[in-house]
């Protein structure tokens, strides 16, 4: 005999239906949110964008999946770091990721000293005051040092086998870098132990980048090496464009300057640094703290030569040199 349910226990078994549902919902954990705060353009490097969530995904987090990404590139503009950074305080995220260089890992760590920072930096992470021990960073920040200023020595010895001639080879340096007198102190060290000549050269502005070049003409620099920083890495273009325009030979910090044209690169894969700085991102998301997650450092370097450029600025490329590079542009 079929029960018949009067309309007021209908209404009342469907309100507790919905009341069990709402409270089972309230209770699922909120999805976490990374901040990622990038000196950079949104579009300028996709590539390591990709690494990044590569790193993330291997350890179980996709992006709109099991948790949400609020952005904040600066554009290349210094200045509006601790701004972006307090927003994303502000918005209360899980855990800040800090890319593009020194200065947005020094932004991050000014805005907070609860949430947890992996950064990715170019300088020395305790000299720079991010963290206590490369081993046990021991606050609430840890990521990836590239120490790409330990690289400077090495730069120098690459580009003197290409360009033996040259009796003054210049050293471009952003002077704002929190690393920059580091840089030079290391780079007029190097020189000295190889007897070469150097000249620094200061740039922080597009309109100095300019001046920059017009001086190396000037002074007849022979050889032009491009020191570690996120801003010389958003202009890699007009900087290679203007080695190319004055004839000067030049080496960079990565890949992405010889693949845009410039002369010869080395350092450390910037892919594997965003890749790791995703797998601490959801190793710390999982409930891991920075405090005991040791500072990565790079362990495959690149040398890149763009044959191309060599011979549209009358080098020959030593057999030797080539046979160490590894990838050559053709």
């Amino acid at each position: 005999m079929p029960v018949r349910i009067e309309r007021r226990q209908f209404v009342s078994l469907l309100g507790g239906t919905v009341a069990a549902w709402s409270t089972a919902r309230a209770q699922q954990p909120a999805m976490p949110v990374i901040g990622f705060l990038n000196l950079r353009r949104s579009d300028d490097t996709p590539n390591l964008m990709a690494a990044f969530r590569q790193g993330l995904k291997e350890v179980g987090y996709v992006e709109g999946h099991n948790v949400s990404i609020e952005y904040r590139w600066a554009d290349n503009q210094q200045e509006r770091l601790p701004g972006l950074a307090n927003e994303l305080v502000r918005h209360q995220v899980t855990v800040i990721v800090a890319g593009g260089g020194n200065v947005a890992a020094l932004a991050a760590k000014a805005a907070t000293a609860t949430l947890p920072i992996v950064f990715t930096v170019g300088g020395d992470p305790i000299k720079l005051g991010l963290v206590a021990s490369l081993n046990r960073p021991g606050g609430n920040l840890t990521g990836v040092s590239l120490l790409l200023g330990l690289l400077g020595a090495k730069r120098l010895e690459l580009l003197r086998e290409l360009v033996p001639l040259a009796a003054l080879i210049g050293v471009l340096i952003n002077p704002t870098n929190p690393s920059a007198d580091a840089y030079a102190a290391d780079m007029r060290e190097a020189a000295r132990a190889v007897g070469s000549q150097i000249h620094i050269l200061n740039a922080s502005t597009e309109g100095e980048i300019e001046t920059t070049f017009a001086t190396l003409v000037h002074l007849r620099v022979g050889a032009l090496l491009v020191s570690t920083d996120a801003f010389f890495i958003g202009r890699r273009e007009k900087l290679v464009a203007l080695a190319a325009r004055h004839g000067v030979p030049a080496i960079y910090e990565w890949s992405g300057f010889a693949i845009a044209g410039g002369l010869m690169s080395y350092g450390p894969s910037f892919e594997d640094a965003y890749h790791q700085s995703g797998i601490y991102t959801g190793r710390i998301l999982k409930g891991e703290k920075p405090a005991d997650l040791p500072v990565v450092q790079p362990t495959k370097f690149e040398l890149v030569i763009n044959l191309k450029t060599a011979k549209a600025l009358g080098l020959n490329v030593p057999n030797t040199l080539i046979g160490r590079a590894d990838e050559v542009i053709e």
